[in-house]
């Protein structure tokens, strides 16, 4: 089996097990076989997917292992048309920089657009693009924060953006799942949306989530705010590049 092939079908049987959740699959015969087959896949698919980006080059990455710059024998930087400009090897950060100054100069929309979704998918873990996948279709997904009730309002937060997506996608580590909504939210590819009354019947199930009722024994007086996750408009633009054919 070739990396195409390898990606493509680690691709196609991540998708279904985002689409059918972890759960029902338990139920299937030979699921604990097939669980085992969907790991393995999924650990060759994202090494042979980390060989592809690191292969375009990390511009921090490359200056530790580019040489080192050269110097005229006044000591001045050998600097040519094109070259980075007066950086010392042994500032990695600022030769990174200017290494991305100069590809900006280089790259059309379409090749920005590349560079930039690659770059957010080397963020993600496998448990995040399962539930990426899971919102993909634009369905909300109920959401809830505990914090403690104080006298007046709100007070301290105990716990952010709890959700049955995870479940729902099948991830491996349930009780991440906050912390996998929080990255996903802060990389632009979910975002936040008020309660969905439709959903209440959801909300009652999350809110048996030990992760949630831990977070409630953490205050006196506990407070549930009900919102919901989506997918973002640029997670939509993101999918829709990246997504598994």
């Amino acid at each position: 089996m070739d990396s195409e092939d390898l990606v493509q079908r680690a691709g196609r049987i991540a998708g279904w097990a985002a689409r059918t959740g972890y759960s029902l699959g338990k139920r299937l015969p030979g699921a604990d076989s097939a669980e085992r087959s969907l790991r393995t896949l999924e650990q060759r698919a994202l090494g042979e997917l980390r060989r592809r980006l690191e292969s375009t080059g990390d511009p921090y990455l490359a200056t530790l292992n580019q040489a080192p710059a050269r110097h005229t024998a006044n000591g001045d930087a050998d600097v040519r048309p094109g070259a980075i400009t007066v950086i010392q090897q042994d500032d990695p950060l600022r030769v990174a920089m200017a290494e991305l100054l100069n590809r900006s100069t280089g790259l059309d929309r379409d090749r920005s657009r590349d560079y930039l979704y690659a770059t957010i998918l080397r963020q993600l873990t496998p448990d995040e693009a399962r539930i990426l996948a899971a919102l993909s279709d634009g369905s909300p997904f109920p959401l809830v924060d505990v914090a403690e009730r104080a006298g007046l309002g709100t007070g301290r937060f105990v716990l952010r953006n709890a959700s049955t997506v995870g479940k729902q996608a099948g991830v491996s580590l349930l009780d991440h799942v906050p912390a996998y909504v929080t990255r996903l939210i802060g990389l632009g590819l979910a975002e936040i949306d008020e309660e969905a009354p439709a959903l209440s019947t959801q909300y009652e199930i999350l809110l048996t989530d030990d992760t949630v009722r831990a977070a409630e024994e953490m205050v006196k007086r506990a407070r549930i705010v009900r919102r919901t996750v989506r997918i973002s408009p640029l997670g939509v633009s993101f999918w829709q590049a990246c997504a598994p054919g």
